[in-house]
């Protein structure tokens, strides 16, 4: 271990070992790299195909990123829509009940307090049954 860390720099370095070598393409050729580094037209066109793949790539990923940002949009607008007639529905709603809490005021105010004792008792019956039906099980 310590005669390699002895050794001269230069025998370390491996671009002084094995020269300048062109990048990988991560693809396997039948041309050996004599081939290639004799014939710089080879070279250009790997790197051009190299070039073409990743530009296709892209194309891919922004084209797929427009669909999912195009769905999202969709989602949003379905979303509000869903929301405007909720908002529509509670509305009604709340218009209902204020009419019936209104015209159960106007049912107690002539009825005098005897209702209060008819719903009191009610509760007391609804929760004795509950409790009997929840102790039998």
């Amino acid at each position: 271990m310590s005669q390699r860390m002895r050794q001269p720099a230069s025998l370390r370095d491996r671009s002084n070992l094995l020269g300048v070598t062109p990048p990988s393409s991560g693809r396997s050729s039948p041309f050996s790299s004599s081939y290639t580094a004799s014939n710089g037209h080879r070279y250009a066109d790997d790197l051009e195909s190299q070039n073409d793949e990743a530009l296709e790539g892209l194309s891919a990923k922004v084209k797929l990123l427009k669909e999912i940002s195009i769905g999202i949009g969709n989602e949003v607008r379905e979303s509000a829509v869903q929301l405007s007639n909720m908002n529509d529905a509670f509305a009604e709603t709340s218009g209902i009940l204020q009419g019936t809490f209104r015209r159960m005021n106007n049912m107690a105010d002539r009825h005098g307090c005897r209702w209060l004792w008819y719903i009191v008792f009610l509760i007391v019956v609804f929760w004795f049954f509950i409790i009997v039906w929840w102790f039998r099980r």
